[in-house]
Parts: structure tokens; sequence; C-alpha cells
């Protein structure tokens, strides 16, 4: 086991974030944790920009580093010019919640002098403070991944609630949108989409078949959220809801689509980023795993359901099915309908 960080007393931390909105929010109990043990350093985090929003109103984090992989920080001279901005910031520590090669390499290229994370990717070389990934790590939820190398380099950690807040003029969007499109009833947000692959997608059909029994039977306001990527999908669930279902998908920033999660009665979504945001903002949720396994990266919340078939082949962890797609198509409109119902009541 590694010298204990605490022992170090640093005065600047930087904490590499990981590169995706769900990973990111999981992290959130570690980056409380490291802020309880270094109350007084100064703790700046280097995010992607699409990650920005998760850590914008963290009172855990004083500052925001932009990671810009697609523009100023391109490329090896990219990485390299980071590595600079990065060493003029005069930085004692950097904890490395993302678990890449680049991202220890860039911490020794800035010249950071503590460098920790999980020795794995084959980085150990680069760290001052590699943690050892052990099997039975690996089979834990993400939440206790990340907090378990906090454990390992010596930091108390404390409470493993996530940690996600909603700006006021983003909280301010969302009540102008419920109110100018005057929702009603449960208000019930639908989020068909998920970056992976089309493996951890409950199918749009489904989706719109479950907006039907909202709208016709509960009487439901039903919010699609996403990317454009899923507009097709969104144009399914219209079709078939009727007008009491309003499309949200690329029309929103982060923030804005945290606001409105946060305002719905009741969140039904495939295993995304977006899910962990619902988890996060403790909105009752119906989570619909597939491919994935929902031990690992199941949403972290106790107004959580999870919808799965138990099939030989799942979790698969596959971004296409190469089957039947059973996983998925057995999992009936009817059923998620019922478990929403139960959330409400």
């Amino acid at each position: 086991m590694p010298e204990s960080l605490l022992n170090l007393n640093p005065e600047k931390i930087l904490i590499r974030s990981t590169n995706w909105i769900g990973d990111a929010i999981m992290t959130t109990p570690a980056v409380r944790t490291i802020r309880d043990n270094f109350p007084k350093a100064h703790i700046a985090i280097l995010v992607h920009p699409w990650v920005a929003d998760v850590f914008i109103a963290s009172p855990h984090i004083d500052e925001i580093i932009p990671y810009n992989k697609k523009s100023d920080h391109r490329g090896l001279m990219g990485m390299w010019r980071l590595s600079r901005q990065l060493a003029e910031q005069d930085f004692d520590m950097v904890i490395l919640l993302q678990n890449a090669f680049e991202a220890a390499l860039i911490s020794k290229l800035a010249r950071i002098p503590i460098r920790a994370g999980y020795n794995r990717d084959g980085r150990g070389f680069l760290l001052s403070h590699p943690v050892k990934l052990r099997k039975e790590i690996r089979k834990l939820h993400q939440v206790h991944y990340y907090q378990g190398l906090l454990q390992n380099l010596g930091l108390r950690c404390g409470s493993d609630d996530l940690f996600l807040a909603v700006s006021p003029q983003d909280q301010k969007w969302a009540n102008d949108f419920k109110i100018s499109n005057r929702l009603q009833g449960p208000i019930i947000g639908l989020n068909p989409g998920a970056a992976y692959g089309p493996a951890k997608r409950w199918p749009a059909e489904k989706y719109a078949e479950l907006a039907a029994y909202l709208t016709k039977k509960a009487g439901a306001s039903v919010v699609i959220f996403g990317t454009k990527d899923d507009q097709n999908a969104a144009d399914i669930i219209k079709k078939k809801g009727g007008s009491a279902v309003f499309d949200l998908s690329g029309q929103t920033t982060l923030g804005q689509a945290l606001a409105m999660i946060a305002a719905v009665d009741c969140f039904v979504t495939n295993d995304s980023g977006l899910m962990h945001v619902g988890a996060a903002l403790n909105t009752p949720l119906v989570a619909i795993f597939g491919s994935t396994n929902h031990t690992t990266t199941g949403p972290f919340s106790k107004k959580s359901v999870v919808l799965r078939k138990e099939l030989s082949c799942s979790p698969c962890l596959k971004t296409h099915c190469e089957t039947d797609f059973k996983c998925m198509v057995q999992i009936e409109a009817l059923d998620v309908f019922a478990e929403v119902g139960k959330l409400l009541n």
C-alpha cells in the first residue's frame, strides 16, 4: 500500500475527472472525500467540456480546468500544451480518477510531484502512489471503485451519496418550461438514448407504447430527453403519445437537462449518463438494463428500480446484440408502466 496522502499536506490538488457524464457523477462521492480530507487545499478538476456542468455548482471544487481535446489540446502537441499549462499552476498533487495511461502521462509531463491512481493500463511507472487494482475491486459498483482508490491512499471516506447541484438559472428555465407548456398531471421523463450503443437502448416503439399508457391512462405529461441523435426515437414516441408529449432531445444544455430531470415526478431511462443524473438528483426512476452490468453501473439511489431479464447471455457488455435482443424486447411497456405507478404512489 502506498504512503498515506494525509501525511503530505498539499496546498494545491488537481483531480483528473472521468470522461463521461455518468462516470463523472459516480465520482462525486470521491470528490467530496478529497475535499473532506483536505479542507484548506485549493482543489481544481480537469474535465472535458461536456462534463463540466456536473461540477460547476459543486462546493467541493474551487476551479474547473477544461481539457479541450478537440481544439487547444488536440494531438501530441495539444497534450504537451496542456501539460505546460498545468505545470504553471504548481500543483502539489494529482489524483487520477480517470484510468487511462494518458492521464498519468500528462501529470508526469506537468511535473506534479505526487501522482496517485490505480496501477492499470501500463501506467504504474508514471505514478508516485500507485494503487493495485484487485479483482474484487473490479466487481464493485463504480461509486465504491473510486472511493476504494482513496481509501487505499490513506484517506478517510465518508458518505457514498452522489452529489449534483442545479444552478438557479437552470432551475428557473425548467420552471418556465413547465409553466409555458402547461404541463399537467404527473410529469414523466423518458430517456430513449444511450451513447454506448444500441444494445443499451430499449426499443423506441416500446417507449412509444409506454408514453401512450402514461398520457391516456395516467393523465401524465411526458418529456423526452436526449441528444440530436435521439430525435428519430422521439418522433416515434410523440406520434403514439400524442399532444401531451414534449420533446427536449437535442434542445437543452446539460445544465437545463439536469434541472428538468430534477423537476419530473418519475424518470424512465436506459443505462446512460442521464440515468446517473436522475439518481444523483434523487428523482424516482426506472432504469432499463440489457447488455450492461447493473451491479457495477446501476443507478446509485434508493428511489430507483432496475428492470432487466435474467438471461444466460446478459450482461454481455457488447454495443450491438448479435442474436435476438431478448434482454430488451422481453421487457414490456406494461411492466415499466406498473413500476412507474408504484414509484408515483
